[in-house]
């Protein structure tokens, strides 16, 4: 096992400690109510056939689990699988891991009213901060983890798998590949009709974008940096987890030494920005993008000089990253529809409408589309 594995190793057996702890005191308490309640001495009626049979699924760290045949109840292990999940099956969440904001609500709360469920927090990641009261009192069938394949991801979930007594399941997420991600989940809970509708819209987004890639050479790309932070100055480098639907179709030219694969990107300076000089800025959402046109310290660069610079939606989750999941599959339909409009028979308000609809069966109005992508296409 890696050094890193190690630690996440050691991590995650302190906090699934507590958490075993907490789940044999609740079914404890499950018991001594069933069986005080029962005062004439009879039985409860046994479970049905459906409700105990199981199935054996093979998820994407190569691990077999036996699963529930019908599952109902799901729980996210962290950011990126709440993510994934609100767009296949909201109705089977029985919680989610962080608390959604007013205006994710308008997005992911239209037919289901998602943002009562209790909050988890995460297993994995830097916090840590799964609340070990909630999952038990939720009693998910099965927790999923979705995102990259990491070293020791088959040994740390066997370890959560054992310790919480509910199967836990790895599913692969990847730039290149949702739509097996969503083949792969429409087979674990019996959505597949779901699941290939989504899969189907992710291949067709990638290959269209791939498509036309393939006919614009390296050195006619254009140059871009995407912005981040209160001062616009931290930058997603090149090469890096967070980096890949920018350097997918644009010359990224933040080549850094040691660049951070944090969310947060890497910090650097005006300095360093005026020396890069793109040709397009993204700034991340949030950032100071209403604020640069007027700051005599971003004078001489090109792209604001030019007003060829843009801020990358961020309701209900960033287009781009952070943390990079599903939500690319919007960022990689968007941003070379902007870079190269020309080479599209659609618009980036097309697009929009339709991943909305299709991801979060959600249509947007005329006004709120609007008002979704005002920072986000060219300035009149």
């Amino acid at each position: 096992m890696s050094t890193l594995s190690k630690k996440r190793h050691a991590k995650l057996l302190a906090v699934l400690a507590a958490m075993a702890l907490c789940l044999g005191l609740a079914f404890s308490a499950v018991g001594c109510s069933s069986s005080n309640g029962d005062s004439s001495g009879g039985t409860s009626e046994p479970a049905s056939e459906a409700s105990t049979e199981t199935v054996q699924f093979t998820d994407d760290a190569g691990r077999t689990v036996e699963v529930p045949a019908t599952i109902d109840r799901i729980a996210p292990s962290g950011h990126t699988a709440n993510q994934v999940l609100l767009t296949m099956a909201p109705e089977k969440m029985v919680g989610l891991s962080q608390e959604l904001s007013e205006s994710q609500q308008k997005y992911l709360g239209s037919e289901i009213d998602v943002a009562s469920l209790p909050v988890f927090g995460e297993i994995f990641g830097a916090k840590g901060d799964l609340n070990k009261e909630a999952v038990a009192a939720a009693d998910p069938q099965v927790l999923i983890d979705t995102g990259e394949m990491k070293d020791g991801i088959a040994e740390d979930l066997d370890t959560l798998q054992e310790q919480l007594g509910i199967p836990c399941v790895f599913i692969e997420t990847k730039l290149d590949d949702y739509g097996a991600a969503y083949e792969k989940l429409g087979e674990l809970l019996g959505m597949e009709e779901r699941g290939t509708e989504l899969s189907e819209y992710c291949q067709q987004a990638y290959d269209e974008v791939t498509a036309v890639m393939e006919t614009i050479p390296e050195d006619e790309r254009v140059s871009v940096l995407y912005l981040l932070g209160e001062d616009g100055t931290n930058v997603i480098g090149k090469d890096t987890y967070q980096a890949q639907v920018v350097d997918m179709f644009a010359n990224n030219v933040a080549v850094l030494e040691n660049a951070s694969n944090k969310g947060t990107g890497s910090e650097s300076s005006l300095e360093q920005i005026a020396l890069w000089d793109p040709e397009m800025i993204i700034f991340g959402y949030g950032s100071i993008y209403d604020a640069v046109a007027d700051d005599p310290a971003w004078d001489g660069i090109s792209a604001i000089d030019n007003g060829n610079y843009y801020e990358a939606p961020g309701t209900p989750y960033n287009w781009l990253n952070n943390p990079p999941t599903v939500n690319q599959v919007m960022g990689m339909q968007w941003l070379p529809r902007l870079l190269y409009p020309d080479k599209f028979d659609d618009t980036i308000a097309d697009v929009t409408k339709s991943y909305y609809s299709t991801f979060y069966g959600y249509d947007l109005s005329d006004d709120e589309l609007n008002e979704l992508i005002a920072k986000a296409t060219p300035k009149a």
